[in-house]
């Protein structure tokens, strides 16, 4: 088996979208060849309810699938097509937008003011792009939790651990989303399809992903990645990009680490992004956000 290394490591940057929304965006526009198949990743944890409260408003999308992971909070949404809900503390939405989706997600937070809860975008390759638009609402109960050697917990979003398999299925990139828990003092190796793009973000605590203590070193004007020669350990906050392998490796020393897990199959495709549209093409965009406002944009009802 060989070990993934770190390829980057990455920061979340202040970041406002929608209505007015404080998050931090840890990769998206200019990072896009890294992470293929991903095209964007936010982090809108907050406790204070007006840096989040006037929400994303109807907006249209197309090419795309966009995962939301609520840990506290409520995040009410609704769409086009008639369907509407919120999604709650331990709750993830999985929505592909497809041929294309008008839809709103507004946060409330909760009883304490907090919001917390992460957005990732996956790209659907050429062929899917105009599929029919499809939501997968996971209530938290239905989301598996293994407990592992050693006390390491992972909860299954999508994606298998030792028997166990997540309830979102059947998607196009073969994804991977994973809640993990190391203790302190403990090791954990999980394995990942060759080929396939693998990062971890870590949510809580600090953790070490490399045996080497300078595994790259770089300068490169502008970017906030990190040499482990001065930050052998990823804390709260920063996101590994790893390079290719059979297998990812977390440990911790003093105290324990929370970590997101996120792997997919790269598409290969060209990248034509225009806002909350990704195609492959600028004819492509041209022709969604001309139907977007002659009102033939939605495709399925």
């Amino acid at each position: 088996m060989k070990t993934r290394s770190i390829k980057r490591v990455f920061k979340g940057k202040p970041t406002i979208e929608g209505a007015g929304v404080h998050l931090r965006r840890v990769f998206g526009h200019s990072e896009v060849p890294w992470f293929d198949p991903f095209l964007l990743f936010d982090d809108f944890r907050s406790d204070e309810p007006a840096r989040f409260r006037k929400g994303f408003p109807w907006h249209p999308h197309r090419g795309i699938e966009t995962i939301t992971y609520v840990l506290a909070g409520d995040v009410e949404h609704g769409d086009s097509l008639g369907n509407a809900g919120v999604i709650s503390s331990g709750d993830v939405q999985w929505m592909t937008a497809g041929s294309g989706i008008i839809h709103q997600e507004m946060p409330k937070g909760d009883g304490r003011g907090r919001m917390y809860g992460f957005q990732l975008w996956a790209n659907l390759p050429a062929a899917h792009k105009m599929m029919a638009p499809r939501y997968r609402d996971v209530r938290a109960g239905d989301i598996p939790e293994v407990t592992l050697d050693g006390g390491v917990r992972v909860r299954i979003i999508c994606g298998a651990v030792a028997g166990a398999r997540g309830p979102v299925a059947d998607i196009v990139i073969e994804p991977e989303y994973l809640d993990i828990t190391v203790p302190a003092g403990t090791e954990y190796r999980h394995p990942v399809k060759a080929g396939h793009t693998a990062m971890a973000y870590v949510i809580e605590g600090k953790g070490f992903f490399c045996r080497e203590k300078k595994p790259f070193s770089h300068d490169v004007a502008g970017e906030t990645y990190f040499d482990f020669a001065r930050e052998p350990y990823l804390e709260d906050g920063s996101l590994a990009l790893f390079d290719d392998g059979d297998e990812v490796l977390v440990f911790t020393e003093e105290e324990p680490v929370r970590l997101l897990f996120i792997a997919g199959r790269p598409i290969g495709e060209p990248v034509a992004w225009g806002g909350p549209i990704v195609m492959n093409t600028r004819e492509e965009l041209r022709i969604a956000f001309e139907e977007y406002e002659n009102g033939t944009f939605i495709k399925s009802s």
